[in-house]
């Protein structure tokens, strides 16, 4: 069974309760967004491996770590996944983007691929999907399939706020991919959304309806 790894930290969970607040406007809402995704990704990619490098300091040799292993792949599930992206990107820029894009059929109400665009090395980097919200984790679940389908072995995924319900379903699909997250809510409502939750992300990123 995946692990599930909650990220309490106070930065993070002073400017989540920011996010929350309906009166947040667009701007600040997507710079904290931004923000608590650049300190969530320090723990997601915490267990990193490293190797031993000998360098020069303007004093003299030392040795030291660097990443080693596989590569990184960043992937953020649209739309919303944009608003994680580039201030993670910023402290790993090495590392390579794909793009992937899920809805779900009003009718069968399954989840369809309308676009995904990934690294063509994706069997050899580790992966870190990236969505703000796991809700019914159908999308999650879904975007995950899809990526394994072309290749992708070793995924984690990060997320801002998760509710009870998506989190069984993700790993019920997918045991091998460990989630991190900001916080764990009480439950969904008939909707589909999470309660308290912060709402739409997207529409709060982007200003739609």
């Amino acid at each position: 069974m995946s692990q599930l790894h909650v990220v309490d930290h106070p930065l993070i969970q002073h400017k989540l309760t920011i996010i929350r607040d309906k009166h947040t406007g667009s701007k600040i809402f997507r710079e904290l967004v931004s923000e608590i995704s650049m300190l969530l990704s320090y723990e997601v990619m915490r267990e990193l491996p490293t190797e031993e490098k000998e360098i020069e300091t303007p004093i003299t040799t030392a040795k030291t770590k660097v990443l080693s292993g596989k590569k990184l792949g960043l992937i953020p599930i649209l739309r919303a996944g944009l608003g994680m992206l580039e201030s993670v990107r910023d402290i790993v820029p090495a590392a390579r983007v794909g793009h992937i894009g899920v809805y779900r059929d009003p009718e069968t109400l399954n989840p369809v691929e309308y676009y995904c665009k990934l690294p063509q090395d994706i069997h050899e980097r580790e992966l870190i999907v990236m969505d703000p919200m796991l809700a019914t984790g159908g999308s999650a679940v879904a975007s995950i399939q899809f990526i394994k389908d072309r290749g992708g072995k070793n995924i984690r995924f990060m997320c801002i706020n998760a509710a009870p319900e998506g989190i069984e379903e993700l790993q019920k699909a997918h045991p091998d991919v460990d989630i991190w997250t900001c916080s764990v809510d009480e439950k969904l409502n008939e909707h589909g959304y999470i309660i308290p939750g912060l709402g739409d992300a997207g529409d709060r990123l982007f200003g739609t309806k």
